[in-house]
């Protein structure tokens, strides 16, 4: 297959939020059928590329898929021995050699959706643009995702997806994939309510965070409950949002605290496989 193959199946991949392995030949001793550097990308239906097919792949395929049933996100190395005295599941390649892989996880990145893209909202996006991870950005004021106010995202690690709305920005929350975590900040407070709302009526979710200072959060409890919303669903809302003891109000200032205590959040997702509750508050208002 052509070189360009992998890189386009890892592409697709990333697209469509499939976890996948990408199998790299990293060294061979003797003789072999493909050299170091040859590809394999392995999805839980199909495979891309090759690294040498027979035994050799038939191994490699296996691994990578018990890699992806264990959620696995730590590269792993794997020898095998082409040789005719070594025990084969899938067959005899008796190259006389001996192939090392290198088997690196490709889970699907986490996703933020940021709902509300103002002051403080794009000092965050520009900060959490930075990470490997799908970011949704938000908002029913034109002005505020209009491309040249975007530009600062071009050189974005993420991929940065614009959402933009004349009203009802709570139609997005149905559009996003299971486990976004979710940051609401808007310019109005009812748009807040509204979003608050239905993110607790359905949907899968991670986190989900309020800005605000701790009076709005109060407002919002009394409210929430009494749309019907019992106290351990309101308590999937952490509000105010960000990281303790940093108390400074510039959008930046809060921007930086906001992300730290999300990517915290982002970091014992990867680590132990559930998310943690946003981290403590920052008395601010979007």
């Amino acid at each position: 297959m052509a070189e360009h193959t992998w890189i386009s199946a890892v592409a697709r991949l990333r697209e469509t939020r499939e976890p996948g392995v990408l199998v790299i030949v990293a060294t061979v001793r003797g003789h072999a059928p493909r050299a170091a550097g040859a590809k394999l990308v392995v999805g839980a239906a199909r495979t891309w590329g090759s690294v040498g097919g027979g035994n050799l792949e038939a191994v490699a395929t296996e691994k990578a898929r018990a890699l992806l049933a264990a959620g696995a996100v730590t590269p792993e190395m794997v020898t095998v021995a082409l040789s005719d005295k070594a025990p084969y599941q899938h067959g005899v390649q008796c190259c006389g050699g001996a192939v090392t892989l290198l088997l690196e996880p490709l889970p699907a990145p986490p996703v933020v959706a940021v709902f509300g893209v103002g002051h403080v909202g794009l000092e965050l996006a520009r900060i959490l643009a930075r990470h490997d991870l799908d970011l949704h950005l938000v908002d029913t004021r034109p002005e505020q995702l209009a491309d040249e106010r975007l530009a600062v995202l071009a050189d974005a690690v993420a991929q940065v997806h614009v959402h933009r709305l004349a009203v009802l920005p709570e139609i997005v929350l149905g559009e996003l994939p299971a486990g976004t975590h979710v940051l609401i900040m808007t310019h109005d407070h009812a748009e807040d309510l509204a979003l608050c709302d239905a993110v607790l009526r359905g949907g899968d979710f991670g986190s989900i965070g309020l800005i605000g200072s701790a009076a709005k959060w109060a407002r919002f409890r009394a409210e929430l409950a009494a749309h019907g919303h019992d106290a351990a669903a309101v308590e999937r809302i952490t509000s105010p949002i960000g990281i303790d003891g940093i108390r400074g109000k510039e959008p930046a200032t809060i921007a930086v605290s906001v992300a730290a205590g999300l990517l915290r959040t982002l970091d014992g997702e990867a680590g132990q496989r559930t998310a943690a509750p946003l981290a403590a508050p920052v008395d601010a208002d979007g």
